[in-house]
């Protein structure tokens, strides 16, 4: 009978065995060095995507500024267009080129349930109060309360149907391909936890925008602890559809209505209307009135969803179901490679500094 010990995989190995890992002769060294390089591949995919997004925006609005030069600019469909459509024709294709190199490992598929899907839906809502309410107040301390949401000021100028096509279908349908599908696939091979993490990570950091980093991050963990469990991209893109729908469509549809009847759109929002004020509007602007019953509706709604999401994380947190696959990393050293890698990090700065731009917080052209 041989003496000789069996190898044990890296998830087994101890943190002092893990701190021998880089010495030379050690078997597994390979091993890290080849998840530090489909890591920092990652991190480069994306940095194309942003790149040729980002870049072809500029081009295209520079081609079309002289064509609309009025105060208003081009039509709001056009812009929208012109941003997304080199995102999904361009930049998301190229950036595949780079993340392709990385090996997927696709899981089998489960069906969710539809208990469960709503739980994880209402699950959303909470983030994304929590999550808006701690961008909006970053982001008008590091401006000075000089900048707006630019994301929300878009959607409310643009018509319904541009909202419906770019924000509520096209969106959530590219966003989850990438973010869910393709970095999940190609990390949870080194643990399930790093590859959902780091795909909320980068899909928050992909909307470039504080306003959004929050929330976005959030709904990214609920949606790739979905994906994880499922297999199934359905229910993550029907999630992000409702989310946006939200957002994007029943929200700006009620704002509107009270403008359209004349009633100040402002203090409704930020609770500055009296009651004075509110009788008024009653009896003079009717139309007015039904949006502001409908915006007290559409609030208690979310205040309810939000409640209820709350509870639902507080007694189910601890419920959430984790597997280690068998190439797992040990205890943080997945992190590690997975965030602290030159590819990540340009990634990081890249869109941070871009957000600041977009924000007009610093120059770069």
């Amino acid at each position: 009978m041989s003496d000789e010990q069996p190898q044990m995989t890296p998830s087994q190995m101890t943190p002092s065995q893990q701190s021998q890992q880089s010495q030379p002769g050690d078997p597994y060294r390979p091993f890290f060095l080849e998840a530090h390089r489909r890591f920092t591949l990652i991190g480069v995919g994306l940095c194309v995507t942003i790149a040729f997004w980002v870049g072809l925006n500029i081009v295209l609005s520079g081609l079309l500024r002289p064509l609309f030069p009025g105060p208003g600019g081009a039509p709001m469909w056009l812009s929208m267009l012109i941003s997304s459509g080199p995102l999904y024709a361009v930049a998301m294709p190229l950036g595949l080129t780079v993340l392709s190199r990385v090996p997927a490992l696709k899981a089998r598929e489960f069906p969710l349930g539809g208990k469960r899907f709503w739980m994880l839906m209402v699950a959303c809502f909470p983030i994304m109060t929590v999550g808006g309410l701690i961008g909006n107040w970053l982001s008008q301390a590091v401006s000075g309360g000089a900048t707006t949401n630019r994301v929300s000021d878009m959607v409310m100028q643009s018509d319904p149907w541009v909202n419906a096509l770019f924000v509520v279908l096209l969106a959530p349908i590219f966003e989850e391909w990438l973010f869910r599908r393709q970095i999940i696939d190609r990390t949870r091979r080194y643990g399930e936890r790093t590859a959902i993490v780091l795909s909320a990570f980068t899909f928050a950091l992909f909307h470039m925008n504080l306003y959004q980093f929050f929330y976005a991050f959030g709904i990214g963990l609920v949606l790739g602890y979905a994906y994880m469990r499922t297999g199934r991209l359905r229910y993550c893109i029907i999630m992000h559809m409702v989310i946006n729908t939200s957002g994007s469509l029943v929200g700006p549809a009620i704002l509107k209505l009270v403008g359209s009847g004349g009633g100040d759109v402002a203090k409704l929002t930020d609770g500055s209307m009296s009651e004075a004020e509110m009788m008024r509007l009653a009896e003079t602007n009717p139309t007015a009135m039904a949006g502001v019953m409908l915006l007290g509706l559409y609030g208690v709604l979310l205040v309810a969803l939000t409640i209820a999401g709350a509870v639902i994380i507080a007694l189910h947190a601890r419920r959430l179901e984790f597997y280690d696959p068998p190439e797992q990393l040990p205890k943080w050293y997945g992190a590690r490679l997975a965030f602290l890698n030159p590819g990540m990090a340009v990634y990081v700065v890249l869109t941070i500094v871009l957000g600041l731009w977009q924000m007009r917080l610093i120059t770069l052209l």
